[in-house]
């Protein structure tokens, strides 16, 4: 099953470019890019999507010490 970016962007109330941000940063973000170049998450990529999300917004990391988590 795919996620489109909207779906996952709705799920924790971040736009899509913040999505996208992360994904450059963190090598474990890995959508798959249909023809079109639309980013289709996998149910793996939404679980490290919350992680990230934990790291940051909750428990206050930088952008290293998640990457480094």
């Amino acid at each position: 099953r795919y996620y489109s970016m909207g779906v996952v962007a709705e799920m924790f109330n971040v736009n899509h470019s913040l999505l996208r941000f992360w994904e450059a940063e963190f090598d474990i973000l890995k959508p798959k890019k249909n023809p079109k170049g639309n980013r289709l998450f996998r149910p793996e990529d939404v679980r490290n999507i919350k992680l990230i999300y934990h790291l940051l917004r909750e428990r206050k990391y930088t952008i290293e010490g998640a990457k480094e988590f």
